[in-house]
């Protein structure tokens, strides 16, 4: 099988995978000893081939729509508990690292009477990027529909563990690039078709201020020393759109990305998933695809989900 769902979410996965022994290893020390290729234990002494919780629940919101056919938000928050504490799509049956947003935000699910979309952090401290992390699927999904229909299934998906608005925007924006990459534009082409829905929608939004460098500037022109790479939600979605700027194939971007340090696995997933999109899976070194865990059941997975939305 080889399709753009498979080109996406493989490319996502293994991003997030080459990222996971380095996660927290600052950009200094990544400049000594930078990551070259798929490599194994480090942070959470994992196999190499290991992917994190960015893969995980990007896993469950695919395997939820695919079961579905649809957007159930009930259905996607069962998964995500069913993750958490039963380490449903884990690579080797339990979680290893979980944000703490997300955490705080599946703990509510469980404790509270409360709508899944009202489960995520509302406050400006809750906007790391666990959900900028598992967006993707949302692309293939709503890439017909209008931007009011996809913003308003963005928001509702986000706030199971995201419900701020910069944490929103970012979902939109990256959603955005990405259906125009499946729609065949090229990167640059597709970022500033982007900046027009963007800019246009959110219009007059206080906080739409916090995306400026993306939403009206080069990112290819900022220097690697202005590029932040926390787990702040816009400081990864501006890491990870630099580093596909000005890399020139899928290894190289991924690569950039991870090694700017801090949230590696996070940047690394982000870009890999729009890399992919980019150069396709042929792009990727074969002997990273077959390292990583459970290969044949995420390639079954993008086939149901495939199947599910009809594209």
């Amino acid at each position: 099988m080889n399709s753009k769902i498979m080109n996406g979410i493989i490319g996502l996965c293994i991003g997030d995978a080459l990222g996971v022994p380095v996660e927290f290893r600052s950009r200094g020390a990544l400049s000594g000893h930078p990551v070259l290729d798929m490599i194994g234990y480090g942070t959470y002494n994992q196999p190499p081939g290991t992917w994190s919780d960015d893969s995980s629940l990007t896993f469950c919101l695919m395997d939820s729509i695919a079961e579905c056919k649809r957007i159930d938000l009930f259905d996607i928050a069962d998964k995500f508990k069913k993750w958490l504490w039963e380490g449903y799509w884990t690579p080797y049956g339990e979680v290893f690292d979980v944000g703490i947003a997300t955490k705080q935000a599946i703990d509510r699910l469980n404790h509270e009477l409360i709508r899944p979309d009202f489960a995520g952090g509302q406050d400006e401290y809750s906007n790391g990027n666990g959900s900028l992390m598992r967006i993707l699927p949302l692309a293939f999904l709503l890439r017909k529909r209008n931007i009011e229909e996809r913003v308003s299934a963005i928001t509702q998906v986000s706030s199971i563990t995201h419900r701020h608005i910069i944490s929103i925007i970012a979902c939109v924006i990256y959603t955005e690039v990405a259906i125009n990459l499946i729609d065949g534009l090229d990167l640059k082409t597709s970022i500033n078709e982007m900046k027009l829905v963007v800019n246009r929608h959110f219009s007059g939004h206080s906080e739409i201020v916090q995306f400026e460098r993306i939403l009206n500037e080069d990112l290819a022109d900022i220097k690697v020393n202005d590029i932040h790479s926390t787990g702040y939600v816009v400081h990864t979605l501006e890491a990870s759109l630099w580093s596909l700027l000005t890399s020139v194939s899928y290894k190289e971007a991924v690569l950039k990305s991870i090694n700017l340090g801090e949230d590696t696995d996070t940047t690394g997933a982000v870009t890999g998933g729009l890399a992919g999109l980019i150069y396709g899976i042929e792009s990727i070194p074969d002997e990273w695809v077959q390292q990583i865990a459970r290969i044949d059941e995420i390639v079954e997975l993008c086939r149901r989900f495939e199947n599910s939305i009809n594209i």
